[in-house]
């Protein structure tokens, strides 16, 4: 190492022993601090392309879980809800703002005029495509740079086993 992040890092984990010695964790302090700065640095990447592609990470979302979902591309706001774990209003307010867009269409279930599920547009469709693989390749090229294969499915493993004990 050596490099800014592990400068960064050390200096925190100093004042930290030193200021806070009661807290301080020697494993979990330089664990979460890593983690943290790694998740942020590459979030930052990717919302950074999705800002070049006009979405927010919030539209970015919605717009990649109907992409996912099988042809027609239509979910529910109820199964958009619960996959991207956001309010009911702020939901709203971004399928408003992609519905204005074009990018979404809402449609009405015969029977039940309360239930609009939100359908992805051809236009909408080619922006994400691009978008994702845009994403993927910068956020890929830093992955790639640090980790080698075995250490990516490693790591992913540990994480996702972290993962499983959230409640």
């Amino acid at each position: 190492m050596g490099g800014f992040v592990d400068r960064f890092i050390q200096t925190i984990l100093a004042e930290h022993r030193e200021n806070w010695p009661e807290l301080f964790d020697p494993e979990l302090i330089p664990f979460s601090l890593a983690l943290h700065r790694g998740h942020g640095l590459l979030y930052g990447r990717a919302c950074a392309v999705m800002g070049q592609f006009g979405l927010s990470p919030a539209e970015f979302d919605v717009l990649a879980s109907l992409r996912r979902s099988p042809a027609p591309h239509e979910l529910t706001p109820s199964q958009l809800q619960q996959a991207l774990v956001i309010t009911s209003g702020g939901l709203t307010k971004i399928l408003h703002q992609l519905e204005q867009r074009g990018f979404i269409t809402r449609l009405t279930v015969h029977g039940d005029r309360r239930i609009k599920p939100v359908r992805l547009t051809g236009p909408a469709f080619s922006l994400i495509e691009q978008a994702l693989a845009e994403v993927l390749r910068q956020t890929g090229e830093r992955v790639r740079s640090a980790l080698t294969p075995e250490e990516i499915r490693v790591m992913t493993g540990l994480l996702l086993r972290l993962a499983e004990q959230a409640p």
